[in-house]
């Protein structure tokens, strides 16, 4: 076990985890708000949990934790929230006037010193225009300040204004609890029988619906336990076709042989496989060929006497 106190610290409100070594700050808790140096600057971040068992530092060693915040920190950051909305909508209005079209100017984001500042946006083409003259824009209030322009994906951008979900959620998974987003592809969508539907699998940042892999993994392995589409089974009420699946349910949609084809549900321990069924049957209905001197006693007449009596 290491001797390091290795704490999670979180920077936005369902962001990702980072973990600092707090060894030289003894009065930590969970829920207490900390100073600590980063790649950007100097960041203010709440302390999530002390990580038991940390892994391998991704650069030989962690990064420590300056100090415990204390109230004026948290007066700080509340005010330099106040000028990171202004310098947003200062460059909102700067790619309006250039006629910027398809640019987002998501949000601007200060270190804790105000030694630095990153402007966050999108641009879904890939030739960026030229961001020169919004930078003049926050130049001409902040000359020393240095100055960095972060392009980022929708589906940050989703998640960091927020906003009802396509679903109908009031809040939307990636800005309530989803701290990182997961690659997603249109055969999760499949695997469960969602309509593909562009209406029906797309999220508010038009990329496919985060929440098509929170069931994906259990229609996979409920699916194993049941016949594909198409097989032919055997039902209480006679033999047929799969049709349709419900994974979850382990329910089978069988569509009956007869005049009347019926479509009807049935639970997978009411099945049974119809090619299973019939070797079985051929198996008990093939002549015994194991003892031509008639002294079989299974009841079956050998292949030769069988031809005989034909």
């Amino acid at each position: 076990m290491s001797s390091q106190k290795i704490i999670g610290i979180r920077f936005q409100k369902v962001g990702k985890l980072y973990h600092f070594d707090a060894g030289q700050v003894d009065d930590l808790v969970v829920g207490d708000f900390a100073v600590v140096n980063t790649s950007r600057g100097k960041q203010l971040g709440q302390v999530m949990g002390y990580i038991e068992d940390p892994p391998k530092p991704p650069r030989g060693t962690w990064k420590k934790i300056e100090r415990k915040a204390t109230s004026g920190d948290l007066a700080l950051r509340q005010a330099l929230e106040q000028k990171e909305l202004a310098i947003t909508i200062e460059c909102r209005a700067k790619a309006s006037d250039l006629g910027y079209e398809g640019l987002k100017i998501v949000a601007s984001e200060f270190s804790l010193d105000s030694e630095s500042i990153a402007i966050l946006y999108n641009f879904d083409d890939q030739n960026v225009p030229d961001l020169t003259p919004i930078g003049n824009v926050v130049r001409e209030t902040y000359p020393d300040t240095e100055l960095d322009f972060r392009r980022i994906g929708p589906r940050d951008v989703a998640k960091i204004i927020g906003g009802m979900g396509a679903c109908g959620m009031a809040v939307r998974c990636c800005s309530t609890f989803l701290t990182e987003f997961s690659p997603i592809s249109i055969k999760m969508a499949k695997a469960q029988g969602v309509s593909l539907d562009p209406s029906e699998i797309t999220g508010m940042c038009g990329r496919l619906r985060c929440c098509l892999i929170y069931e994906y993994e259990q229609y996979v392995e409920a699916k194993k336990t049941l016949p594909k589409r198409g097989k032919k089974v055997v039902t209480p009420m006679g033999e047929g076709k799969v049709i349709d699946l419900y994974p979850i349910r382990e329910v089978v949609v069988v569509l009956i042989d007869g005049a009347e084809r019926k479509r009807m549900e049935f639970y997978k321990e009411e099945i049974e496989p119809w090619d299973e069924l019939e070797a079985l049957r051929r198996k008990s209905e093939a002549p015994c060929d194991k003892h031509e001197n008639g002294e079989c006693d299974c009841g079956k007449q050998s292949g030769s006497n069988k031809a005989k009596t034909k």
